[in-house]
């Protein structure tokens, strides 16, 4: 586990974290979930009846956004255009974990084959399911925030949350992080 820098250092990694403690709150098993990184002070002057449920000390804000469409995360990504008002975004995904050994393994799946390829990693008894929150800044400042479900083999279906481990890296999703830049692209 990688050591969080404090806010102040890194304000893209607390709102991934903030995002990341959101989505836990609602368990496992969600679909991906987008949200806009609004500035709290233009948040409030649109909405002021908002005032008790923000934080005015944090200067950004994530603010849910609806569902995105079944299918292709990449495509869906690739249609969204941001207003000016909002000055980054943040993905949660579920997504699954395999160790590297394993990951080598399975290279030689065609890349045509993805389906194949998901269904393998899913079903490998290695495995490891995690939520993965990629955040981005529109001036450039990337974040990355993964939690690792959980288990232990004494737990009960019911407290199989209770071991999650949190890891923090700008590295572990460079291709979504790169993926989430692009919506703020002309």
């Amino acid at each position: 586990m990688q050591p969080s820098e404090p806010p102040a250092a890194n304000p893209v990694a607390g709102l991934a974290r903030e995002v990341e403690e959101f989505v836990a709150s609602g368990g496992w098993d969600q679909p991906p979930q987008l949200f806009a990184l609004v500035p709290t002070a233009a948040l409030l002057d649109e909405q002021p009846e908002l005032a008790g449920q923000l934080d005015r000390a944090n200067p950004l804000t994530p603010v849910a956004q609806e569902a995105l469409p079944e299918g292709d995360l990449a495509e869906s990504l690739g249609r969204i255009a941001w207003p000016e008002i909002v000055v980054g975004c943040a993905l949660a995904q579920e997504i699954i974990v395999l160790p590297p050994d394993v990951e080598a393994e399975l290279e030689g799946v065609a890349e045509a084959d993805a389906e194949r390829l998901r269904r393998a990693a899913a079903d490998h008894p290695r495995r490891t399911e995690a939520r993965l929150v990629a955040a981005v800044l529109r001036e450039g400042d990337v974040a990355c925030v993964m939690r690792l479900r959980g288990t232990r083999p004494d737990a009960s279906s019911a407290e199989v949350d209770a071991v999650d481990e949190i890891v923090e890296s700008p590295d572990l999703a460079p291709n979504l992080l790169d993926a989430l830049k692009t919506t703020f692209l002309p």
